[in-house]
């Protein structure tokens, strides 16, 4: 899978290289004092500072206090680091769970978000669907008005980090719970990553009362959909 970051430029997804370690002809020279997740961090936080437009390796090394070029035995390219601080970002997400997937704990993927994760509700399967979706595009627009930045990347990158597919999963699971299928469960899959993914652009503007409104009815178109493919 490819993506085109810059106009003219072709590049692999750094999730696709082998291990999504330090570039192998470097691994084994690895400088002391750095690493991976360290730079990593450190690139969501100086992106939440001075956004994306003024991020550069330069600053991020000037914050780390070291050398631009010492930041390369660990990333490729400075579009592979911003790959991983998206998913970073990503894993602030509180992302609600289905009874069942309730008692199965996911395995904590070796770049650990910024923050810890809030917990799911003690009784996920108690709110039903409608609350669940309402829950997780709530955390979603919060995560785009603490990070700007992630709106652009989203376009910009491929969405295949361990936080990204475990947004999907879970975005997955509750279209599950609504009982649509075929085309409607597409129809409806695809009105709900528009939906959250276009509150990138408004989510320090728009007011929240309007945000919930347009929530609900979105909700509620879905809920129309599987009421009537059930008949009651």
């Amino acid at each position: 899978m490819v993506t085109a970051a810059d106009p003219g430029e072709t590049r692999t997804s750094v999730w696709l290289s082998p291990g999504h370690g330090a570039p192998a002809r470097r691994r084994s020279e690895v400088p002391s004092g750095l690493d991976r997740d360290r730079i990593t961090g450190a690139t969501v936080r100086l992106l939440d500072a001075e956004g994306l437009a003024r991020f550069s390796m330069r600053r991020l090394a000037a914050g780390l206090g070291v050398t631009a070029m010492s930041l390369y035995w660990y990333v490729d390219t400075k579009h592979d680091l911003l790959e991983l601080a998206l998913d970073r970002a990503l894993g602030e997400l509180p992302l609600p769970r289905t009874a069942s997937a309730a008692s199965a704990t996911p395995a904590v993927p070796a770049d650990r978000p910024v923050r810890a994760r809030a917990s799911a509700p003690a009784d996920p399967a108690a709110e039903g669907w409608p609350g669940r979706l309402r829950s997780l595009a709530c955390g979603y627009r919060r995560l785009l008005a603490e990070h700007p930045w992630v709106a652009a990347l989203t376009a910009a990158y491929p969405n295949i980090g361990p936080h990204a597919r475990a947004f999907d999963s879970a975005l997955q699971r509750l279209l599950d719970a609504t009982g649509l299928a075929g085309a409607c469960r597409t129809g409806a899959h695809l009105a709900v990553s528009q939906f959250l993914h276009g509150c990138g652009g408004a989510a320090r503007r728009a007011p929240d009362g309007d945000f919930a409104l347009a929530l609900d009815v979105l909700i509620a178109g879905i809920e129309a959909k599987a009421a009537a493919r059930t008949g009651t």
